[in-house]
């Protein structure tokens, strides 16, 4: 099932600080300690108010908070991950290149039944006997088409804390809990979380 890991945060500092820009006449020449408390008391008010709905825009701030990690996922995940707009790949595994390489016996979730599993080595075992260019083609064609969506990916992504908040809140309670959760866990763990993206929390620790 989904894991989740090498977590990195970047630029919170910095966009922390960048949150008041609107309401400065000069631009900051150094991000201070000084500001950067400054503007944390202001972005979670920012958070607040973006929350109870007074004006969505108030949180933008949060798109310059970049978090990037691996995560490992089964296939089905990847239509509902590839529907957040600022979630980018970095780098993927790919079943055009490494499904015939793959562990049949390993490769896929504990859901896959072993039925589907035996099928695919059957279909493995075709592509691997197949002479002609014509015969390993339609052969690969039969393995991926027939390639269950419980074969286990992983890739690189990067979003932002914005991106992050939308996902956290949309998702939380999905029925694809083991998937979903993992990543709802991995929000929730992130620098200033309940402050910034999830707004359960208004105090702070300065």
């Amino acid at each position: 099932m989904t894991e989740i890991r090498n977590v990195e945060v970047y630029e919170l500092f910095d966009s922390i600080i960048a949150c008041r820009n609107p309401m400065r006449t000069t631009w900051p020449t150094t991000y201070t300690e000084e500001e950067y408390r400054a503007s944390l008391k202001r972005a979670v008010k920012l958070v607040q108010a973006s929350k109870n709905g007074e004006v969505k825009c108030h949180d933008n701030f949060l798109t310059g908070i970049r978090v990037s990690f691996d995560i490992k996922y089964p296939n089905y995940l990847s239509p509902e991950l590839q529907r957040y707009h600022f979630l980018d790949i970095v780098s993927s595994s790919s079943k055009m290149h490494r499904l015939t390489n793959m562990d049949m016996d390993a490769c896929f979730n504990e859901y896959v039944c072993t039925g589907a599993k035996e099928m695919m080595k059957e279909l493995l075992a075709q592509y691997n006997q197949a002479e002609s260019t014509e015969d390993k083609y339609k052969a690969f064609m039969r393995l991926v088409s027939n390639c269950p969506l419980g074969v286990e990916l992983f890739m690189r992504v990067s979003t932002n804390y914005k991106q992050l908040q939308t996902i956290y809140f949309q998702r939380k309670n999905h029925k694809l809990k083991e998937d979903w959760g993992a990543i709802i866990q991995m929000i929730e763990r992130l620098p200033l979380a309940h402050e910034l993206i999830i707004g359960d929390k208004t105090d702070v620790d300065l």
